[in-house]
């Protein structure tokens, strides 16, 4: 039997050919081996139970690594699913992947699956896990595969689905089966804690016109302290809903009436207001120019632009005098036509237009989720019009805004390059010249990134960056597309310094993403409790009775003349009961003004953060939270 040679991290082993992923973990200690979820071969993730017959590299993939929980948490899906068929043998299951944060199972059951039944749903699960069965691998060919899963018509659709020819991979543990493409840790036994956390509705395929399916969400973990920081985590999480305190800090509501599209309060008006004066002055200094383009265009627009066949599902439309319209989805194509309207050269670039527009997206009902997805939004765009000799010098130049930009939330993140898609325009050169040149530039200013295959927009190649907040949860808000079709595609130009004329190259980008779901997550991050230059009521004065009310007053007055967002509680209430309401709705200072104040023109000051600091001039107050505010402190 020949050899194969295996580059454990640069250590070049020989193996037997048909060697297992799992038998070279064995090899480097069992450590390892119970540890093991999945092998990456030449960067492809692959099951440990799959023979090596070439020489490659090769990484053991644990629960440490993305990947690893990946097959982690997809192993012990089927372990769920064994425990509902042991309970419930009717159950037709359908599909059990892993996700970001944990899996799921959509199934079809008569038996509505309370909070109870999870409960004796994973007590099943640790008997099977107590059992340790074995996880093994078989495949067959299409027509045994239907046979298989004939009782099942959601897996013979999905069978059907399959390409013609394909062997068909199964996965089975004890006395269950599912077809599934793996990759699978080697027994039910390698799962240490577990936990069901809830079940909602999802129609089969995401299809409305299919039927509901219940769908059980979990979570697992290699160890029980793991299991318990995640659902302490979850609890905190629950805390900083940003549904809730949008509520009941007045910043934004959402009605039946308008499902989807969220209703801004007067305080998340200053909010959001805030928000985009910051954004404006980074901008200038920066030096974009801010532009407003039409809320609603002709369907030839879309049409040229790329959108209506490949976005059309997403876009709201209309008829106007007997044409089609749409209300735009993005604000690209507006850029193009103001670009358009008069003449370049290469002296005008980099052309750099800002847009605050506002954009409308068709979203499933079930997919809405408060301000982090909406069917209309603010998005902060720029669309940028450079030469190609330009990309680099301006990615860069982008990169620096936005790491300028999150670190004053104190908001840390990644940077993901996603690739060419199957479903893409342009020529496979372009796109490889458009990703070489966004991996050069990222990689030039010392920044890592990760590679998100087949993900980037139709038209090229983008940054994603995802930041992550205070309870390390990641989100997607900037990002960077170079795009090389759709100027071409309006075929705008500029002329070079060699008097010729040329298509300049599109960048797209944003930073917060858009206002509202930016406005979601720092509500998370920061619980509510904005930064004072944020917060849309920086301070309260509060007078001990009503014979105060007239030294409060002139201490609004000098508040609100210094630029400072203040109210005050002129109610005939309890001093205890102002201040806890003035706590509650978390607002950086109070004020507390009685016949000391009055007569010494001082306050007695109350902080968010330390409490009660003490009496101080409210020169002296007003002179360092100017400052707090124009620094922008955290």
């Amino acid at each position: 039997m020949s050899n194969v040679k295996i580059n454990l991290r640069g250590d070049v082993r020989e193996f037997p050919s048909g060697v297992t992923g799992y038998e070279v973990a064995q090899s480097i200690g069992a450590g390892l081996a119970k540890a093991a979820c999945a092998v990456s071969v030449n960067g492809e993730v692959r099951d440990l139970r799959l023979p090596i017959e070439e020489d490659c590299e090769l990484t053991v993939l644990t629960f440490d690594d993305a990947d690893g929980k990946h097959a982690y948490w997809h192993s012990t899906s089927h372990i769920m699913a064994q425990a509902i068929q042991h309970l419930y043998p009717q159950t037709l299951f359908t599909i059990g992947p892993a996700i970001e944060n944990g899996f799921y199972y959509d199934i079809d059951c008569d038996v509505t699956f309370t909070p109870e039944i999870l409960e004796k749903i994973e007590d099943e699960m640790k008997k099977i896990i107590k059992e340790d069965l074995p996880i093994e691998r078989y495949a067959l060919s299409r027509e045994a595969a239907l046979e298989k899963m004939s009782s099942n018509p959601y897996k013979v659709e999905l069978i059907s689905d399959l390409p013609e020819g394909e062997e068909i991979s199964f996965y089975s543990q004890g006395d269950f089966t599912d077809l599934c493409a793996g990759p699978h840790i080697m027994s039910t036994g390698r799962i240490g804690a577990v936990k069901l956390l809830n079940v909602t509705g999802a129609y089969w395929r995401a299809d409305a016109n299919n039927k509901m399916l219940q769908r059980v969400y979990g979570i697992s973990f290699p160890k029980a302290s793991q299991l318990n920081d995640y659902l302490t985590m979850l609890e905190e999480a629950r805390k900083r809903d940003h549904r809730k305190l949008g509520r009941d800090l007045g910043l934004f509501a959402f009605r039946d009436e308008a499902p989807g599209f969220p209703f801004y309060l007067p305080k998340g008006m200053v909010l959001k207001n805030t928000l985009i004066d910051y954004w404006r002055g980074v901008h200038k200094r920066w030096d974009y120019v801010e532009i407003s383009t039409p809320q609603i265009m002709k369907r030839t627009l879309w049409e040229t632009s790329g959108h209506w066949d490949h976005y059309k599902d997403n876009m709201y439309t209309t008829v106007i005098d007997d044409e089609d319209f749409a209300i735009k989805p993005m604000n690209c194509p507006g850029s193009i036509l103001v670009y358009d309207l008069a003449p370049h050269s290469y002296r005008d670039l980099p052309l750099r237009y800002g847009e605050l527009g506002l954009v409308h997206r068709h979203e499933l009902s079930g997919a809405l989720h408060g301000m982090f997805r909406v069917r209309c939004f603010t998005q902060d765009d720029a669309h940028i019009l450079l030469a190609k000799d330009q990309i680099k010098d301006e990615v860069i130049r982008i990169a620096q805004l936005f790491d300028e930009v999150y670190s004053l939330f104190g908001l840390k993140y990644k940077i993901e390059l996603s690739t060419m898609p199957d479903d893409h325009i342009g020529s496979v050169e372009d796109w490889d010249i458009a990703t070489a040149a966004l991996a050069d530039a990222i990689t030039s200013i010392g920044k890592e990134y990760t590679i998100n295959p087949g993900d980037g927009a139709f038209y090229g190649p983008k940054l994603d960056f995802h930041i992550s907040d205070c309870l390390n949860r990641t989100w997607q808000c900037g990002t960077i597309q170079l795009d090389y079709q759709l100027p071409g595609r309006f075929n705008i130009e500029y002329t070079g310094d060699d008097g010729e004329k040329h298509t300049p190259v599109m960048i797209h980008r944003v930073v917060f993403g858009s206002i509202e779901r930016f406005i979601g997550i720092i509500t998370e991050h920061f619980a509510g409790a904005f930064p004072t230059w944020l917060a849309p009521v920086q301070v309260k004065v509060i007078p001990i009775s009503e014979k105060h009310v007239e030294y409060a007053s002139k201490v609004l007055a000098e508040l609100e003349s210094n630029g400072i967002r203040a109210e005050a509680d002129f109610r005939n209430e309890k001093m205890g009961y102002k201040i806890r309401e003035a706590q509650l709705q978390k607002i950086p200072y109070m004020l507390v003004v009685g016949d000391k104040e009055a007569e010494s023109g001082t306050v007695s000051l109350r902080s968010r953060r330390s409490g009660d600091e003490g009496t101080v001039a409210i020169d002296e107050f007003i002179r360092n939270i100017r400052e707090e505010i124009d620094s922008r402190a955290l």
